[in-house]
């Protein structure tokens, strides 16, 4: 009888092959055949589960979003619970940064995603609205965390969910080694009192 071929895990091979060549040599090195090697894959099994190099990148950053959620999710069990919506907002900007290797790898093929969708206007769209879906829920975050008496009621949900998310802004100099982890840990860590304070 012949091997059940998992599709969804051989896709997440492929996506995991193209974050390892990104990390290692940069998106303009990701060709579908670079991938396909470092996948252990021929070029037309990749073609067969990508059409393109466009496609294999919106999958992979899908995928790199799923495993970002994750963590956050990892990271948030370990709190009291309900947790308070401070530590929500520390655990997710935490989880955005490359402070982890897992972190680095889908940190960097969202950078070439960006780079990427600034010259295709098919991947532009996409990226926008999974930019501002996550705005979104930032701002949902911080709407109900004032509701609830935790952020003081003069300060402008929408201006703030724009500086918790200029946090994220920390990622070049992370990766070039302009700051170090633990400084831009501090400096979010000051932003959310700050921010929490009454």
């Amino acid at each position: 009888m012949p091997k059940q071929v998992d599709h969804r895990e051989r896709r997440e091979t492929i996506a995991h092959a193209l974050w390892r060549v990104v990390e290692r040599q940069g998106w303009s090195r990701a060709t579908m055949r670079e991938v396909s090697r470092e996948a252990d894959v021929s070029l037309g099994q990749l073609q067969h589960y990508f059409s393109s190099r466009a496609a294999m990148l919106t999958f992979a950053m899908e995928f790199a979003a799923e495993q970002v959620s994750h963590r956050v999710n990892r990271g948030l069990a370990v709190l009291d619970q309900p947790p308070h919506p401070r530590e929500v907002l520390r655990v997710t900007l935490l989880e955005m940064l490359p402070l982890r290797p897992e972190a680095r790898a889908t940190d960097r093929m969202n950078a070439a995603y960006v780079l990427e969708a600034l010259h295709d206007p098919e991947l532009r769209e996409q990226a926008c609205v999974g930019l501002r879906d996550g705005r979104d829920l930032v701002e949902r975050l911080v709407r109900e965390a004032q509701a609830d008496g935790h952020i003081p009621a003069g300060r402008d949900p929408a201006v703030e969910t724009d500086l918790i998310l200029a946090l994220t802004g920390f990622t070049p100099l992370l990766e070039l080694g302009v700051v170090e982890p633990p400084a831009a840990v501090a400096a979010i860590d000051q932003h959310l009192d700050r921010l929490f304070s009454s």
